[in-house]
């Protein structure tokens, strides 16, 4: 029997939630010997180191509980990353206001890849605001690769 990571996923929504902050993703990595479950988590403003470890001591005791693992396993939270991959639609509507480059499986026009600012997400639409270009709707399902873009502010 495979580890039933729709409940983990429901178990870290719950904690992450109740302690304000942002479920990014959960993900099970490795063999079976020595799994590695990893748990991204933000907020506004960024996340501290005391907040993976709040959140990494809550769940690992809720996990001891529930036991979902045959044998050992590795539990690693950690933010999502300045420059995260974005995949989900909540994630488009979470990052609203960060840049992003968004590649297109079919090219609308001759463009391929538009980069501006998330400006969420509705429909199965991701909304990106290009600056001067204007807003435009870009279906999910045509996005093969979105990806928050680093910027640097220099003062």
């Amino acid at each position: 029997m495979g580890v039933d990571l729709d409940k983990i996923r429901s178990i870290a929504e719950r904690v992450v939630s109740s302690e304000g902050l942002f479920l990014v993703d959960v993900e099970l990595k490795g063999g079976r010997s020595n799994p590695l479950l990893r748990i991204y988590i933000d907020k506004a403003g960024g996340v501290s180191h005391a907040d993976c470890q709040l959140v990494s001591e809550q769940i690992g005791a809720i996990l001891d509980v529930e036991d979902p693992f045959p044998t050992r396993y590795t539990l690693e939270v950690s933010s999502p990353g300045l420059d995260r991959e974005l995949t989900r639609p909540r994630e488009f509507e979470h990052f609203a206001g960060r840049r992003a480059r968004l590649v297109l499986r079919e090219p609308i026009g001759a463009q391929r890849v538009f980069e501006g600012r998330l400006a969420g997400y509705e429909d199965g639409r991701v909304k990106i605001d290009l600056g001067a270009a204007g807003l435009k709707e870009l279906e999910l399902a045509n996005i093969s690769k979105a990806k928050l873009v680093v910027e640097r502010s220099f003062e």
